[in-house]
Parts: C-alpha cells; structure tokens; sequence
C-alpha cells in the first residue's frame, strides 16, 4: 500500500508542480529605455513602470524594473538637471526591485563638455555602455519597453 500512495504521489508531482509554481507568483523582468531629455518622455516612462507593478502585484506576481538611460536622457538621472528627481527617489524607496542606470560613455562625454563630473542622483548606478546594458538585459530575459 506504502508503494502505491508514494507511486500516485511520484505520478502527480510533474502536474503539481507547475500549479504550485502559478500559486506563487510570477517574476516579470522589464527594461525600460530612456535616451530623449524630454520630461513628458521620462514622465511616461516612470509612468509605466508604476502602472505594469501595479498590474503585476495585482496578478499576484512581481516585476523587476531597471530603466536604463544614455544619451541625453541621462539628464533624468542628473542631480539638478532631472526633472523627475523626487519621483525617482520616491518610486526608489517604494520598489525595491526597481533600479536607475546611467551610461558610462554618455557621462564621462557630458563630464568633459561641462568641464567638471555631474552629480548624480543617489538612485543612479553606472554602467559602462547604456546600449550594451539593455542588451545585456534582454539577453537574461527582460522585456524591452520604450515610452
């Protein structure tokens, strides 16, 4: 009897096991693009990461967000330039899994026309090259969105 209840277990688990998955959540992982400094774009694009976590937590699953800019859309992440800086740090403080990333080679070409290095917010990380950034992204499964 032992071997019949541990077979009938063994026999349903490949069913259960994505049931189980389901129950749980799922992780949806998100590139965000923001090369233009336009504060209706970056507004757009802090705008959609709010609303897909929102639908997502709504669903019972979690979303993991990483906006990533170059060009001049790094002014969206440059202390005293970016005209989204508290909702920035505002949507930093409530979303852990949500991540702001500045491109390197755009900074360091901004750093030396101004003559000086720029400030960047605190939520800011850098990373060598936007473009390969949001390649790398894609590569590791991350949707591709651009407001």
């Amino acid at each position: 009897m032992k071997h019949l209840i541990l077979a009938a277990a063994l026999a349903v688990a490949p069913i259960m096991a994505p049931m189980a998955a389901l129950a749980e959540g799922v992780l949806h992982k998100v590139a965000v693009h923001v090369d233009d400094n336009d504060p209706h774009v970056m507004n757009m694009a802090l705008n959609n990461v709010q609303n897909l976590i929102n639908y997502y937590e709504s669903q019972g699953d979690t979303a993991e967000v990483e906006i990533v800019t170059y060009g001049r859309g790094i002014h969206m992440l440059v202390d005293g330039k970016s005209p989204v800086a508290d909702r920035v740090s505002t949507m930093s403080l409530e979303h852990e899994n949500v991540r702001f990333s500045v491109c390197g080679n755009t900074y360091k070409r901004m750093s030396e026309k101004a003559g000086k290095d720029l400030t960047l917010l605190d939520e800011a990380t850098m990373v060598p090259s936007g473009a390969v950034r949001l390649i790398e992204l894609q590569e590791g499964g991350y949707a591709y969105l651009r407001p």
